[in-house]
């Protein structure tokens, strides 16, 4: 996908007449604009592995100007990356409109060669350092004890993506069943792509047969209960961003699902991660604090990162056995 996507970036931009820059804007964009609306310039912005970003600057109707984000995929896996990720952002906007960019539009280009999927939404000028602590956690905080599940069970509508990697987000009515899913589903995917190491194998089967069923299953017994609340589920701080105009936080490129709210943070306990910092989820937790049964809190947090740790090592298979090993 990501060969494939990249030839936008040879696109003849002296086709786009009035137009300044070095991205050629695709009818298929310009037809989710308001009517009438003239683009001033396009220029490409940002890197990513997967896709292929732009800034776009535009003059509406009305006379005002404005200024989007375009990210592009390609092939089947790009549209379902980008269509994922417009309906993660939508359901977050929708639940925290402070905490992320507008979502505008998804759809395909009229171009055909590659086949071409994008997302449009709201372009706001931020720095790339790390967030501070307390407005990430307490917006993170509560977006989580808000928001509601559309109907009441773990999971989300439509496919997303962690990068690149389709996430099992089918909805289930138990988080111990759906966080088994979840994860069997990408240690699945990570002994296809980097081969079967056997030691693995033998520790991700007892912890679905034994640690699973124990300590999430935990959360479940006893009378006790989780609340399904909308995640961000890629949270990093790659992932950020702090506007310069008045210092607020943003979160984007989400792979959102309904979830246990400490399935956000788990993330936060991996090695790659600057968010790695004990300051953001002891903050976290002032906000927000652990579930019952809450001495079994770090215990649960460690087993959440697994995740995020499978689907790393799956986003990097070239590096993949390296990345397990470690």
């Amino acid at each position: 996908m990501s060969g494939a996507v990249h030839h936008l970036l040879g696109y003849d931009v002296s086709k786009q007449s009035h137009v300044n820059g070095d991205f050629l804007i695709d009818d298929g964009v310009l037809a989710t604009l308001p009517q009438a609306t003239k683009i001033l310039s396009a220029q490409r912005y940002g890197t990513s592995a997967w896709t292929v970003t732009a800034r776009i600057k535009a003059r509406l109707p009305d006379g005002s100007e404005t200024r989007y984000f375009l990210k592009c995929a390609s092939e089947e896996s790009g549209r379902v990356m980008i269509e994922g990720e417009f309906h993660a952002m939508s359901e977050l906007y929708k639940r925290a409109p402070d905490l992320v960019p507008k979502p505008y539009a998804w759809g395909k280009y009229k171009a055909d060669h590659p086949e071409t999927y994008f997302f449009l939404q709201q372009y706001i000028e931020m720095s790339n350092c790390v967030p501070e602590p307390n407005q990430l956690c307490e917006k993170l905080a509560k977006l989580h004890r808000t928001s509601v599940s559309p109907n009441g069970c773990f999971g989300f509508h439509i496919t997303t993506c962690q990068g690149s990697i389709p996430q099992s987000v089918g909805w289930e009515t138990s988080w111990t069943t759906f966080f088994a899913k979840l994860l069997k589903h990408v240690v699945e995917l990570d002994l296809k792509l980097n081969g079967r190491w056997e030691d693995l194998e033998t520790l991700e089967q007892r912890i679905f047969s034994h640690v699973v069923p124990r300590l999430i299953g935990n959360l479940e017994r006893d009378e006790r209960s989780v609340r399904p609340c909308l995640i961000h589920a890629d949270l990093w701080e790659g992932n950020t961003g702090t506007s310069y105009e008045d210092n607020a936080v943003y979160i984007f490129d989400s792979g959102a699902y309904y979830a246990h709210d400490e399935m956000e943070i788990g993330d936060w306990r991996c090695h790659y991660n600057k968010i790695h910092d004990a300051v953001y989820t002891e903050t976290y937790l002032r906000h927000n604090g652990p579930s019952e049964p809450k001495e079994e809190w770090d215990d649960r947090n460690r087993m959440y990162s697994i995740y995020y740790n499978v689907v790393y090592s799956c986003n990097h298979m070239s590096q993949g056995k390296a990345v397990r090993q470690v």
